[in-house]
């Protein structure tokens, strides 16, 4: 058997191994999930939906009184968008950085990346697009920023627009309708990144008095296991002087706090969490928490408050004392990416208070998990109440993908926008009837 045949057939081996889930992953939700014992395998548990896009004209399952349109599509691999004051929606386009195979774990890695559609260069640009007769489709398209390093997270304050790429949070001049930036961009804090970089999204968000900055850093590795020195400023979310670039850690032991959102009542920063993988599909759930200076949540040595990870040695003992409970649990293995508040949506009230939640999807838990978008209601600032399903139908019956949704956000409209990034699609969620035209 060749070199290049083993590793496959181990990956191969690898999608029959691994465990099944005891319970259902609405379990896995709300205030108070049930965490059962951890369930570690020989093997970990390896389930591949198939990336496989939409056949033309087949699009995602609405809520009831709603209804979806492909805002735009031809895309290539949408990840994040940012809704500029004027309207102008931007997509990050991008993909992870190019990454020298070290062993057999990575080839597996990539080819379940492949399979998942996750693999593929990065285009590395953030593109514009245009609503101009405001019926709910872009009908104009240009390249906003290009030669970019796997760009990610997105904010205007005043006159200064910030992409948080791979490794560095970058600063580039912006006038009002400007349709693409020519200027070179300033670096204004480099960002954990090197060789390894296993969670090499990095998130941005602006205060709203656009004083700082905040950054979400995920993990280098699952639990610690290339070593704790190798996740010096990980797993943590940062805050960034805008005045001066001076940065700091502003919440840690968050394994990878992807998408952030203020809550508008209280004001709260609110964040969406990957946690940890490979001690059953029924651990552990990712989560949305609130998230204060100095709050600590466990990662790597604990998980929801001081439940500890036997796997990681040496333990603290010291730091899981402190470590905090997270707010609402969204299900193990969902892959909860985008985080929305539901401030300026027109869609049915029901929708009016609360966080949208865009789940990418497990490649670790049987059966599937994810691949939809929620809503979580809120009252006075907080959770209340059961999810809801917001967009369905991204799986068929065969368990294959048609799209994996990533980042979501509330358009000047009204409208909720879903990032694909395996359709290669920006879907619109507007109530039904809606003609998108903005709300009076």
């Amino acid at each position: 058997m060749s070199a290049r045949v083993l590793p496959l057939v181990s990956a191969l081996l690898l999608t029959a191994c691994g465990d099944t889930a005891q319970l259902p992953v609405e379990a896995g939700m709300g205030p108070e999930p049930v965490l059962p014992p951890p369930n570690p395998t020989l093997f970990p548990t390896v389930n591949i939906a198939p990336a496989e896009g939409w056949p033309n004209g087949d699009t995602p399952d609405p809520a009831a009184g709603m209804r979806v349109v492909a805002f735009a599509d031809d895309l290539d691999h949408p990840r994040w968008l940012y809704v500029l004051p004027n309207g102008d929606v931007l997509v990050a386009e991008t993909n992870r950085p190019p990454k020298e195979d070290k062993g057999l774990k990575d080839y597996i890695a990539g080819w379940v990346m492949a399979q998942a559609g996750a693999a593929g260069p990065s285009a590395d640009r953030i593109s514009l697009l245009r609503d101009t007769d405001s019926d709910g489709v872009a009908d104009e398209r240009s390249v906003f920023l290009d030669n970019l390093h796997s760009p990610f997270g997105m904010a205007l304050v005043g006159d200064q627009f910030y992409v948080a790429n791979t490794d560095a949070v970058v600063r580039f001049p912006y006038q009002t309708g400007q349709v693409r930036i020519e200027a070179a961009g300033e670096t204004v804090v480099q960002l954990p990144a090197g060789p390894i970089n296993h969670h090499w999204t990095k998130s941005l968000i602006a205060s709203p008095d656009g004083e700082h900055l905040y950054v979400g850093v995920g993990s280098n590795s699952n639990v610690g296991e290339h070593g704790l020195d190798k996740e010096e400023g990980r797993a943590a979310i940062w805050q960034i002087d805008i005045a001066t670039g001076d940065a700091r850690i502003f919440a840690d032991g968050l394994r990878n706090p992807v998408g952030m959102a203020w809550e508008p009542q209280t004001g709260a920063l609110w964040t969406a969490v990957n946690e940890r993988d490979e001690i059953g599909s029924d651990l552990v759930p990712d989560y949305m928490t609130a998230v204060e200076d100095g709050d600590f949540y466990g990662w790597p040595y604990s998980y929801f408050g001081q439940i500890l990870d036997a796997r990681v040695e040496p333990q603290r003992p010291e730091l899981v004392k402190d470590a905090l409970v997270p707010d609402y649990a969204l299900g193990a293995h969902t892959a909860s990416l985008g985080l929305a508040s539901a401030r300026g949506n027109s869609l049915p009230e029901r929708f009016a208070n609360g966080m949208f939640v865009g789940q990418h999807g497990s490649r670790n838990r049987n059966p599937l998990s994810g691949y939809k978008v929620i809503f979580v209601p809120f009252e006075d600032g907080e959770p209340a109440g059961p999810p809801m399903d917001v967009l369905t139908g991204f799986l068929t019956l065969d368990g294959e993908a048609l799209g994996r949704p990533v980042g979501v956000t509330v358009d000047s409209q009204g409208g909720l926008l879903v990032a694909d990034d395996v359709g290669d699609i920006i879907w619109r969620v507007s109530a039904a009837g809606d003609t998108g035209q903005a709300p009076e």
